[in-house]
C-alpha cells in the first residue's frame, strides 16, 4: 500500500522525491474525483444547453475597474502558506521525519521563503490589476453559460461534502469522537462517502439555486458524475490502506475466480495508512512496527466498490439520453447507489446500531432510504407526460 505519492513514485518508479511525503495517496485520489466530476459535470450542462434544456443568461460585468483588496489579500495568503509550508521540503526533507500530518499541522516551515511567495504573488497580481485597468472603466453585459458557474459549483460540493463527510464519521463512531475529538476533528482521516453526498448534495442544490439552475437538472448532472467520483475515492481507499476494508476472509477462493489473483479475494493490505494489523478489532493485538500488514486477510471491498461504481457510471452515462423526465436519472442513481452500498455493507467492517432487535450500520439505513427516495424520483417520473424536461432558464 502507498500511505502517500512519495512511497508510491518509489515503489513503482524509483523516484524519491522528498516534498511528495505531504501528497497523500487517499487525498489525491479524492481530488482527482472532484476534478473529474467537475468535467463530467460541465459536459452535461453543455450537452443541456445544446439540446435547449438549459438557456444561457446575461449579466452586467465591470471592465476596467482596479482589482477588489480581496484579491490581492488572497493572492498573499495562498503565497504564504505555500512558500512557509511547501518550498522548505523542497530543500529540506527532515522536516517530515515526524510525520507528513504533524508538520502540517504545527507551526514549522519557514518564514522568509512564506513571505518571499507572499511578495511575487502581490507582485504579479499588482501587475495584472494595472494591466487590466481602463482610463474610463465601464460595464458590458455579457452571457453566462450553465457550465460557466461549474467551478463555483464544485467549491460549494467540496466544502460542503468534506464536512458533511466529517460529521457523519462522527456520528458513526460517537464514542470515539467524545474520547478524541480534537484529534478527530483535526485528522486528515475519517470520511464517510453517505455524509458527503447527502451535505454535498444539498451544497449543489443551494449553488445550483443561487446560479437558476433547476435542482432536477442540475441532480440529473450530478448522478453519473457523483458515482464516478465515487469510484475513483475508492481507488484511493483502496491503494493507501485507509481501513475502510471488508471482513476477515479465510475462506478459500472460489473456482469461479479461478483468473483472478489471489489478492483480488483476500488480501492484507501491507503498509496500510492507518497502520492496522488487527483486522478483527481487538481479539488478536499486535505491533505494526513489527507486523506492518493485517495478521488475516480480508474482503478488498473498496477495489470491488470502484469497479462496480465505474460500471454503474457507464450505463449510467449511456442511459442519460434517453431519459426525458427531469430527476428520474438522479433517481436511477440513488437506486443503484443504495444498493450497491447495501449490499456491500454484508461484507464490510463497520459499527452498529441496536433498532428493535436489529444492528444496522449507519450506511444500510441511509442506503435503504435512498432506495426508496430513488424508486419515489422514478415512480413521479413514470406518470409524468414525456418529454416532460422542463426547460430551465438561468436569470
Amino acid at each position: 500500500m502507498y500511505p502517500t505519492i512519495y512511497h508510491a513514485l518509489k515503489d513503482l518508479f524509483g523516484f524519491e522525491i522528498s516534498f511528495l511525503q505531504i501528497a497523500n495517496t487517499f487525498g489525491f485520489f479524492v481530488a482527482l474525483a472532484f476534478l473529474v466530476a467537475n468535467y463530467v459535470m460541465t459536459l452535461e450542462l453543455k450537452r443541456k444547453e445544446k439540446e435547449g434544456i438549459l438557456l444561457p443568461s446575461t449579466k452586467l460585468q465591470k471592465i476596467g475597474f482596479p482589482f477588489h483588496y480581496s484579491e490581492y489579500i488572497t493572492n498573499a495568503l495562498i503565497g504564504f502558506i505555500f512558500g512557509f509550508k511547501i518550498l522548505p521540503l523542497l530543500f529540506d526533507s527532515s522536516l517530515l521525519q515526524n510525520g507528513a500530518q504533524t508538520y502540517i499541522f504545527s507551526l514549522n516551515g519557514h518564514w522568509a521563503t512564506g513571505i518571499g511567495l507572499m511578495g511575487v504573488l502581490v507582485y504579479l497580481k499588482w501587475r495584472e490589476d494595472k494591466k487590466q485597468q481602463l482610463s474610463e472603466p465601464k460595464e458590458q453585459l455579457v452571457t453566462v453559460h450553465p457550465w460557466h458557474n461549474m467551478g463555483y459549483i464544485t467549491l460549494v460540493a467540496a466544502i460542503s461534502g468534506i464536512i458533511g463527510a466529517k460529521m457523519f464519521h462522527w456520528f458513526e463512531y460517537w464514542d470515539d469522537f467524545m474520547a478524541h475529538p480534537l484529534e478527530l476533528i483535526f485528522s486528515a482521516s475519517g470520511l464517510t462517502f453517505f455524509g458527503g453526498l447527502i451535505c454535498g448534495g444539498a451544497g449543489v442544490i443551494w449553488a445550483a439555486k443561487r446560479k437558476g439552475i433547476g435542482f432536477k437538472h442540475m441532480l440529473d448532472v450530478g448522478g453519473p458524475a457523483m458515482m464516478l467520483a465515487y469510484g475513483i475515492g475508492r481507488l484511493g481507499c483502496h491503494f493507501s490502506g485507509d481501513g475502510d476494508w471488508g471482513i476477515v476472509n479465510t475462506a478459500a477462493k472460489p473456482s469461479w475466480l479461478a483468473m483472478a489473483p489471489d489478492w483480488f479475494w483476500a488480501y492484507n493490505y501491507p503498509n496500510n495508512v492507518s497502520h492496522e494489523c488487527d483486522p478483527t478489532g481487538g481479539s488478536m493485538p499486535c505491533d505494526f512496527a513489527i507486523t506492518p500488514f493485517l495478521q488475516l486477510p480480508v474482503f478488498p471491498t473498496p477495489l470491488y466498490e470502484a469497479l462496480v461504481a465505474i460500471t454503474l457510471f457507464a450505463i449510467l452515462w449511456l442511459m442519460r439520453k434517453k431519459i426525458k423526465t427531469a430527476g428520474v436519472l438522479f433517481g436511477i442513481y440513488l437506486v443503484m447507489a443504495g444498493t450497491e452500498r447495501f449490499l456491500i455493507e454484508q461484507i464490510r467492517v463497520n459499527s452498529t446500531y441496536t433498532i428493535l432487535g436489529f444492528h444496522p450500520t449507519q450506511a444500510e439505513l441511509i442506503s435503504f432510504s435512498l432506495i426508496l427516495l430513488g424508486l419515489l424520483l422514478c415512480f413521479n417520473g413514470y406518470f409524468k407526460p414525456k418529454n416532460a424536461m422542463d426547460k430551465d432558464l438561468i436569470s
